[in-house]
């Protein structure tokens, strides 16, 4: 392959939006450098929404953004908490592409704070290539040739060879098992904030990564919850 047309992620960043300043927003910072290892920053509306009460300028989220070799090391992480499975409809025509974690207890190593309760964030990833600097440089600033840019195909196509994620409607034949492997979840989760039982979080993830294919593995999984709880 042409080294030029060598694809890679450019960064990640990490967002949670609260609406509004307090102490919501403080520990949905803390939770991003706790699962990132960097350092937030607060964001801003840009827009006044009465309806929302929301007004310019007003702190109503927080966000981290990762680069180089720690962004491939939390993205792969971060894609583990969705099954490796974004929907193609995430992706868009200029190499980029997000997906949203409903909850952070999904994620790998993050364990559950009850201070915080349950929250869930969105990442979106930037992908890039040798040249892209033309875009961004002050001096002679061009813009990207057109067989130079990344399409919706060759994103997906990198994802899946380089972190073997899978499209959604790739999968649609096992979607009731998906659906199924959810209600487990959600059903944990109500184990979780009714019992407080911190460690049951190792024994979800054993959980979903179960491949659900018949009855019996329908009653091996209701096995295993019985003995956890």
């Amino acid at each position: 392959m042409n080294p030029m047309k060598q694809i890679s992620v450019e960064k990640i960043t990490l967002n949670i939006g609260v609406g509004a300043p307090g102490n919501k927003l403080d520990q949905s910072a803390e939770l991003l450098e706790r699962i990132t290892g960097a350092k937030s920053v607060k964001t801003k509306s840009m827009k006044r929404i009465p309806a929302w009460g929301v007004r310019p300028k007003l702190i109503i989220g927080c966000k981290v953004t990762l680069r180089k070799e720690k962004a491939v090391q939390v993205l792969k992480n971060l894609l583990s908490a969705v099954n490796n499975v974004v929907p193609e409809k995430k992706f868009d025509n200029n190499g980029n592409f997000s997906f949203g974690i409903e909850e952070y207890i999904n994620i790998p190593g993050v364990e559950y704070d009850q201070a915080l309760g349950i929250i869930g964030l969105e990442v979106a990833v930037t992908l890039t290539r040798p040249g892209f600097r033309i875009k961004k440089r002050q001096l002679l600033t061009k813009k990207i040739p057109a067989d130079h840019r990344i399409t919706k195909d060759e994103a997906i196509d990198y994802m899946a060879k380089t972190f073997k994620i899978k499209i959604r409607e790739e999968i649609e034949a096992q979607w009731p098992q998906v659906i199924l492997i959810k209600c487990l979840n959600s059903w944990i989760r109500n184990q979780l904030r009714k019992r407080n039982i911190s460690n049951i979080i190792n024994h979800k993830k054993e959980v979903v990564e179960l491949q659900i294919e018949s009855v019996e593995d329908v009653v091996l999984v209701g096995a295993i919850l019985g003995v956890i709880i």
